[in-house]
C-alpha cells in the first residue's frame, strides 16, 4: 500500500505542472524556427563551399553550435544538476563527450544516413529521461535500472549522431574533411566546457537557497516537459516529412 501511495505521489508531482509543459512548448517553438542543430545560413554557406583545411573556422563553428544548441544544454543541465563534486562532473561530462565524439566523427566519415527528425526525437527523450531520473522516478517504479553512467554515454552517442546527420546534409567538401571534422569536434567540446562553466555557476547559486530541494523538483519537471515537447515536435516533423 505504501509503495502504491509513493508511486501515485511521484506521478502526481510529474503530471500536475501542465502549465510548465505549455511554457516549454512556447519556448521551444520561439527559440527554434528551424531545428535544434541548425547552423546559421552564413555558416551553412561556409561549410558547403569551403575547400581545404580550415581548423580555426571549423573550431569556431563547433563551439558556436554547442553554446547555441539548447537540446545539448538541457541534457547537460540535467546530467550535472545533482553532481556536487567536480570529480563527478568531470566523469559524467567526459562520458557524454566521448559518446558525442564517437558518433559525430564516425557518422560523418562513414556516411551514416539517419533521419534527423528521429534522432532529435530520441535527443528529446534523453532530456526527459534524465529529468525523470533526477526526480527519482525510476527508483520508485523499478527495483533496478540502467546505470547512470551507461545512460549518459549512450545518450552521448545519440547527441553526436544528431550533429553528424546535420553536417552530412550540408555536403561538406571532401578536401580536408578529416581535419576539419576533427577541428569541429574540438570546437564542440570547447563550447561544451564554456556552457558547463556557466551552468555550474548558476547551479551553485541555486544550491545556496534554502528552498533548493523545492526548486530542484520544479526545474527537473520543466526539463522533462521541455524534453517531451521536443520529442513531439520532432516526431511530428518526421511524420510530415514522410507524408504519414
Amino acid at each position: 500500500m505504501k509503495d502504491t501511495i509513493e508511486k501515485f505521489t511521484m506521478l502526481k508531482i510529474i503530471v500536475q505542472p501542465c502549465l510548465l509543459l505549455i511554457i516549454a512548448l512556447l519556448l521551444v517553438l520561439i527559440a527554434d524556427t528551424a531545428m535544434a542543430h541548425n547552423v546559421a545560413h552564413a555558416d551553412q554557406s561556409f561549410l558547403t563551399e569551403n575547400s581545404g583545411v580550415s581548423i580555426i573556422p571549423f573550431m569556431y563553428l563547433g563551439a558556436k553550435h554547442m553554446v547555441t544548441g539548447y537540446d545539448h544544454l538541457l541534457y547537460l543541465a540535467g546530467v550535472i544538476f545533482f553532481l556536487f563534486r567536480i570529480r563527478d562532473v568531470a566523469v559524467f561530462v567526459s562520458l557524454f563527450a566521448l559518446g558525442h565524439s564517437i558518433t559525430l566523427l564516425t557518422g560523418v566519415l562513414a556516411g551514416w544516413h539517419v533521419s534527423p527528425y528521429l534522432v532529435d526525437t530520441v535527443i528529446g527523450l534523453s532530456v526527459s529521461y534524465k529529468a525523470f531520473e533526477n526526480l527519482g522516478g525510476f527508483k520508485h517504479l523499478f527495483s533496478s535500472w540502467l546505470d547512470t553512467r551507461a545512460a549518459v554515454f549512450i545518450f552521448g552517442l545519440v547527441h553526436g549522431l544528431g550533429l553528424s546527420t546535420k553536417l552530412q546534409d550540408l555536403e561538406i567538401a571532401k578536401d580536408g574533411l578529416v581535419t576539419n571534422i576533427l577541428a569541429f569536434n574540438v570546437g564542440v567540446e570547447l563550447g561544451q566546457l564554456v556552457a558547463l562553466t556557466f551552468l555550474l555557476l548558476a547551479f551553485s547559486v541555486l544550491r545556496e537557497s534554502t528552498q533548493f530541494r523545492r526548486h530542484a523538483v520544479s526545474v527537473n519537471v520543466l526539463l522533462m516537459a521541455a524534453g517531451f515537447t521536443l520529442m513531439a515536435y520532432q516526431f511530428t516533423g518526421y511524420l510530415i516529412s514522410t507524408g504519414s
